[in-house]
């Protein structure tokens, strides 16, 4: 599937769910990907894009940020403490926010710093030992500690569905949660599903097998 069907497929959802034109963005992720393959898409004028590693992303998109200037980074993958100061560094949102000690370093290292980058809070709806996430039941709670203690600019919520499971009812509960906590950014929907999710609100698709084809 070329990028440009991607686009469409997504523009195409949002007219079937009446959704705004371009309310949906899409982070292309370009973990494990060589660069020939990201300037591709950035030559397409996409400034989007997602890793799931800190080492990673500061070995690939230095140059490329210095090169596509209005590129946004994301960071999809677990975060670790030790980690903190160089992914404030070369990303620009997190989307994997999952426990208060994390929340503490990324307020003192912001203030370091001196960015105060976009940040969802991660869910983990069944627990699974192998994700990260806060439970469904502690969700409003560390959501309010984050921007009240931390101060944290939290601007959504983040799932990545049991993978043996239908995602439509992770991604209506992500809603609404989203929605009980006043928080507009749903990032949910991958390659394989982001056609429900967008029916169920995503800001924000993850989508990196449908661009640069199956890993190696």
């Amino acid at each position: 599937m070329s990028f440009n069907t991607i686009i469409k497929n997504i523009r195409n959802h949002e007219l079937d769910t009446q959704r705004e034109p371009e309310s949906v963005k899409l982070i292309a992720v370009s973990k494990v990907q060589p660069i020939e393959k990201i300037e591709k898409i950035l030559k397409l004028g996409h400034l989007d894009f997602g890793e799931n590693r800190v080492q990673e992303a500061c070995s690939k998109w230095p140059q490329l940020k210095l090169k596509y200037q209005q590129v946004r980074l994301h960071l999809l993958g677990p975060l670790q403490t030790n980690k903190v100061d160089q992914a404030l560094k070369i990303f620009d949102v997190i989307h994997s926010l999952d426990r208060e000690k994390l929340a503490a370093k990324l307020a003192t290292a912001s203030q370091r710093v001196g960015k105060n980058v976009d940040i969802f809070v991660q869910v983990n709806f069944e627990n699974e030992l192998q994700k990260s996430g806060i439970s469904v039941n502690d969700v409003d709670q560390f959501v309010k500690m984050c921007i009240e203690k931390y101060q944290l600019k939290i601007c959504g919520l983040m799932c990545i569905p049991p993978i043996e499971k239908d995602p439509t009812s992770f991604f209506v509960e992500l809603r609404r949660l989203a929605e009980r906590n006043c928080l507009s950014g749903l990032s949910m929907g991958m390659s394989a599903d982001y056609g429900l999710a967008i029916a169920n609100g995503a800001t924000h698709v993850r989508i990196g097998t449908a661009i640069f084809g199956a890993r190696a």
